[in-house]
């Protein structure tokens, strides 16, 4: 069966990509796109049979009954979140408690990772999501629509930004006083003394966030268009073996001093190092071994307003991919 699959050129996508993997039954069709593109087409337009998806947008449209996807426990992106966090310099905010009553913005508030930073504020520092006055729009390009319609809470101020101006600028401006944003802004990318990140020594704090909790956040998990599963339900079984073994496959040859992978020089140590503090497997798959990373998040997502109701794990994916045979 012939299969179109969106997602981002990840190493730990690429065996199955490349044939050195297969997923039994099937013959996908690859698009390597970037994730703002490939959620936009998806949630938008229903476009592939199966992709990558915002682990926030997903739980925000299953919440509401309108999500056209089912989710298999496959998480192709994670990510520690302190590093999203940019202040204008001037702001006169030196720490999280600091963001009480400032100006924020978001290029969507259901964002995945805005999600989990606002939870991490809350939880860590204090500072509640109604603490803060919510802008949104585009990062670095004007324009940007939403891909879906939000029902949050009274207390939450979320207001858009003027279609003719983005994030970035309002930001070194002064007219923001902070952003949330997994992509860095292109004025700190091109060097701009105006902006600086929220946990300058981000490497530490999240290093140290992760010795506490234990928890790796989920970006994007895999959905698979509702008509294309239900007609024939055991392409999520396939799926996730055949993306499990393909992360397996990765992982296995990353780690080889004969010859570096990636032009980064102290590779081999960078995977002792997060091995040391996370272990062997590091970026897990399935759902057990998520379980407390998905629950913390979806408490998140309802407490935010982004969750029109609670949500239980179980109900984010394919109930075939909670179960498996024993020999």
């Amino acid at each position: 069966m012939r299969l179109s699959f969106a997602c981002g050129d990840y190493d730990r996508l690429r065996p199955l990509r490349d044939g050195r993997v297969r997923a039994e039954g099937l013959e996908l069709t690859f698009l390597t796109l970037g994730p703002e593109e490939i959620f936009h087409r998806q949630v938008v337009h229903h476009e592939f049979d199966a992709s990558e998806m915002s682990l926030g947008s997903y739980v925000t449209g299953l919440a509401q009954g309108t999500a056209p996807f089912v989710a298999i426990p496959i998480f192709p992106s994670r990510a520690f979140r302190h590093s999203s966090a940019y202040v204008n310099a001037g702001a006169g905010i030196e720490r999280p408690e600091d963001l009480r009553g400032k100006r924020v913005g978001v290029a969507e508030y259901q964002l995945t990772a805005n999600v989990w930073l606002r939870g991490i504020l809350e939880d860590e520092h204090g500072v509640r999501p109604r603490d803060v006055h919510w802008f949104f729009g585009g990062l670095d390009q004007a324009g940007r629509r939403l891909k879906q319609m939000l029902v949050l809470p009274p207390e939450i101020h979320l207001e858009a930004i003027s279609v003719d101006d983005t994030l970035s600028g309002m930001l070194e401006r002064g007219e923001l006083d902070a952003i949330f944003t997994p992509r860095m802004p292109g004025p700190f990318s091109s060097g701009s003394d105006r902006i600086r990140r929220l946990f300058p020594d981000y490497r530490r704090v999240e290093a140290e966030y992760f010795r506490r909790t234990r928890i790796f956040p989920i970006m994007h998990t895999v959905v698979i268009r509702r008509d294309v599963y239900e007609r024939d339900r055991w392409i999520a079984q396939s799926l996730v073996k055949a993306l499990t073994e393909a992360k397996r496959v990765c992982a296995a040859t990353i780690y080889d001093t004969a010859a570096l992978a990636y032009m980064l020089p102290w590779m081999n140590e960078e995977i002792e190092s997060v091995r040391a503090l996370m272990g062997e497997d590091w970026w897990p798959y399935g759902l057990e071994p998520n379980r407390k990373t998905l629950e913390t998040f979806l408490r998140y997502a309802a407490a935010q307003g982004i969750a029109t109701r609670p949500l239980a794990v179980e109900e984010l994916f394919a109930p075939e991919t909670g179960d498996t045979f024993k020999i």
